[in-house]
Parts: structure tokens; C-alpha cells; sequence
């Protein structure tokens, strides 16, 4: 050690400049005060907190009107095309394992051979004691499908997102996003205390004009929109949202969680889709429990964005690194995706018959697209749940969506296709729906409660 001239210390000054680091300043004595009684009465019980308190009452017309709650339905094996909930058989359309892979037997020996030489856990976080080869492994293959120069892999979708848009903006900046956009962006934004907008679903003239207005008030801007939306089955026109982001000298992130493995001939996502070239979107956001079967999200971009989420993200240097089964899990999936292309155009043409008997037998399915995610919107969110129900009692389980998970009026039954679902499954699906929509049409709330 030296002194700031360059000198080095002599072992006396070096011994005491130590002796008085590692002194502890006496705090200042502190003069204890009676705690004096609150004015008013304060709750402290959990029963008495206003969500629980709405919970409670939904909980209560619920069993008043009859209805079982679909919340935690217990499954009994893996879900997939099928699944057994409390002990029944189901053909199942509430999981998003697009391209069946969850369970290939590829994908659990690569999982078994990563426990047997990582552990069950990495015990640290990745800044720390915690990185692996296998995450890197993960985040080139990532990296690579999004043609990015690199990728974060977080162990949370939710919270990378959160994180990631904490990280990059703040007070001085604006994050506009399409009106469906998912709840972590949301959150993600309320935590980094930035300016939040909304434009209407799909409506790029309105985020134009909003930009146009004023992008000038702000110092950095980031516009967000979904790959393929998970509640509608639909998605944006990538290549006009490159053009207003270039435009206004924005930021653009697209959530590709459901479009990866589900849009465009490889499964490469919507970029694949709609043939545009990937690196006009500055973040891919997505997870890791979809198509590539496992848990956590990624970000892939340049390196420098990448490098500064690796250093400062809050949910990436302050948690736990991925445990390894999990990062090998989709990375193998990846890998059969890429390999397999014949997978991804089976999901899709399940996809496209799911959606083409359901739009010829007069179900509205939105704007939907067709691929993976069909809605049938019913509207009413009683006749929704009474639906779902009815449905689940002949033995498909289609999860029903109601507000606020989507606006007032538009509650619906959400279906996930799988590329293992046959044809039987799907017709007889669509058959059952339509039938059921049928016989409740026409009937008044207390008659529907009745039948």
C-alpha cells in the first residue's frame, strides 16, 4: 500500500491506519420515550386487508351461486394434450407446452446428467459464486435464435422484466405500451418510477401520434408490445414498430414468450413471422416455461444492454443464478425446436384447425391469428365460469379468463394448442363448446345459475 504520493506505507503507518479502520464510532446515546397511543384504531389482521376482503366476497357469491372455484385445480401427472385433475382424465387446452416437449426423454437426461454434476442448485447468485457453464450455454442459444449479440438469463419471466425495465429507465423517461401489454411491464414501469402510457391494442397510429406529441418531454423512451398476445392470440405489426421506434429514437421491447416456438416456419418467433430482420428490436424479452419447458425468462440484445443488466439489475445480481437442470432443460429444448422444425408446423396446423371450426361453428375467437392461443369470448364472466365447469365435467379443461385479466365484458375461455393434440381432441373440443354456448344462450343470469 501506498500514500498518495506513491510512497509506500511504513509498517507502523500501515498498522495504525488499520487499528483505525476497524474501530466502530460510538453511536450517540439515545433517551427512550413512552410510546404514545394511537389516535384511532389501526388494523393489523390480514382478514381485514381490502383485496382479502374482495376475495372473500367473489369466494362467497361463488358458492351462493354454486359455482367451484377453477383457481388451483390440482393436476395429478404432467399436462400436456392430456392431464388428470383430481383423479379424472382431461383433454387439456390450459397448458402452454406448445410443441409437446416437456418430458422428452432428451430433455430429462440432459437434466439428470446436470443435478448429478451441478446439484439441484448453484447457491449463490450468478455475480457471486453462482455463475456455470450451462447458463452461458443457454444464453448464446437464446442469443443466437434473436440473431442478438447476447442474452441474460434471469430465474424469474416476471421478475427479469420487472427488473430489466426498473434498470433502464427512470423519472425522466417514458414507457408506452400496448393497452394488453402484460402485468410485469406494468410493474416494471411503477418501480422505476417512470412515465407510463398506454396506446389501444394494435393501435400504432394512436402510439404514433402519442410520440409525435411527446417524445420531446423525455429523455429516454422505451415502446413495449407482445410477439403473440397470450390472452387474444394476435400480435403487432413488428416491422411499422421498428419504423416509429427508429422514428422517435425510442427503445422497442417485444415479449416473445408465447411467439417463440408457436410464429414463423422454424418457430424463431414473430420476427420469423412476418420476415423482419430481428436486430431492428433493441430487447427480446421472453420465459423459459413455454415452448423451451423449464422456468425463468431471458433478455437478448447488444452487449452493452446486456453487460449493464448483468451488473445492475436488482433481480439479477441480488438472486439466486438459475439451478442448472433448469438452464439445460431449455437449452435442450431449444435445440429440438431448431432441429425438429416439423413440430412447430404440426402446432400450427393443429392451431389453424382449432381456430377454423371454431370461427365455421360461430364462436367468436377475436382477432386471433390461429396459432397456439385460440379465446372464445363469451363476455358475461358468470356464463364463462359456468362454461368452463360444464366443460371440465365432460372432460375438457379450458381455463376460463375473466376480469381483470381482460377487460369488463370480454371474459372468455382461453385454449392452448399443443402439437400433440389430435384431431379427435380438437373437433370434439370445438363440438362440446359450441354445443354448451348453445343450450346457456338466450337464458337470464338466475336461469343460467340454475341449468
Amino acid at each position: 500500500m501506498t500514500t498518495g504520493d506513491g510512497n509506500p506505507l511504513s509498517d507502523d503507518a500501515l498498522a495504525d491506519l488499520l487499528a483505525r479502520m476497524s474501530k466502530t464510532p460510538k453511536a450517540a446515546p439515545v433517551t427512550p420515550t413512552r410510546p404514545s397511543r394511537p389516535e384511532k384504531h389501526y388494523s393489523v389482521a390480514f382478514e381485514d386487508h381490502p383485496l382479502y376482503q374482495q376475495m372473500k366476497f367473489q369466494r362467497g357469491f361463488a358458492s351462493f351461486a354454486g359455482l367451484q372455484s377453477p383457481y388451483y385445480r390440482q393436476h395429478d401427472v404432467r399436462a400436456g394434450a392430456v392431464s388428470v385433475i383430481e383423479g379424472k382424465p382431461v383433454v387439456n387446452f390450459a397448458s402452454y407446452d406448445y410443441l409437446g416437449l416437456n418430458g422428452h426423454p432428451e430433455i430429462t437426461q440432459a437434466i439428470a446428467k446436470a443435478a448429478g454434476e451441478f446439484g439441484s442448485s448453484v447457491s449463490a447468485s450468478r455475480i457471486s459464486a453462482g455463475e456455470r457453464s450451462v447458463h452461458r450455454e443457454l444464453e448464446r442459444a437464446i442469443a443466437r435464435n434473436y440473431e442478438a449479440q447476447d442474452c441474460i438469463a434471469f430465474v424469474s419471466g416476471h421478475a427479469g422484466a420487472v427488473s430489466t425495465i426498473a434498470t433502464l429507465l427512470g423519472p425522466k423517461d417514458l414507457l408506452v405500451h400496448d393497452a394488453l401489454i402484460h402485468n410485469c411491464v406494468v410493474v416494471g414501469a411503477q418501480l422505476a418510477g417512470c412515465t407510463r402510457r398506454l396506446f389501444p391494442h394494435n393501435d400504432l397510429d394512436a402510439l404514433e401520434a402519442m410520440l409525435a406529441a411527446d417524445r420531446h418531454r423525455f429523455e429516454r423512451v422505451l415502446i413495449v408490445s407482445e410477439g403473440l398476445f397470450s390472452m387474444d392470440g394476435d400480435g403487432p405489426d413488428l416491422g411499422r414498430l421498428i419504423a416509429i421506434k427508429q422514428g422517435f429514437s425510442a427503445w422497442l421491447m417485444i415479449d416473445d414468450a408465447h411467439g417463440l416456438g408457436v410464429l414463423g416456419t422454424a418457430g424463431r418467433g414473430i420476427f420469423e413471422h412476418q420476415q423482419v430482420a430481428p436486430d431492428g428490436v433493441d430487447l427480446w424479452l421472453g420465459t423459459l416455461s413455454k415452448t423451451l419447458v423449464s422456468c425463468g425468462g431471458y433478455v437478448a440484445g447488444c452487449e452493452a444492454v446486456v453487460d449493464l443488466l448483468k451488473h445492475q439489475a436488482p433481480g439479477f445480481v441480488y438472486s439466486v443464478g438459475m439451478p442448472a437442470p433448469a438452464a439445460v432443460a431449455s437449452t435442450a429444448a431449444l435445440g429440438l425446436m431448431e432441429r425438429e422444425p416439423e413440430r412447430v408446423e404440426r402446432l400450427q396446423r393443429q392451431s389453424q384447425r382449432f381456430h377454423a371450426r371454431a370461427v365455421a361453428a360461430g364462436l367468436d375467437t377475436g382477432e386471433s391469428w390461429g396459432f397456439g392461443v385460440v379465446p372464445i369470448i363469451i363476455g358475461e364472466t358468470v356464463a364463462t365460469l359456468v362454461l368452463a365447469e360444464r366443460l371440465l365435467s365432460q372432460g375438457i379443461n379450458a381455463f376460463p379468463i375473466v376480469p381483470p385479466g381482460v377487460p369488463e365484458k370480454a371474459a372468455r375461455l382461453r385454449f392452448f394448442i399443443n402439437a400433440t393434440h389430435s384431431d379427435q381432441q380438437i373437433d370434439d373440443a370445438v363440438d362440446c363448446v359450441a354445443r354448451e354456448i348453445g343450450a346457456l344462450a338466450g337464458f337470464s343470469l338466475k336461469e343460467i345459475l340454475r341449468r
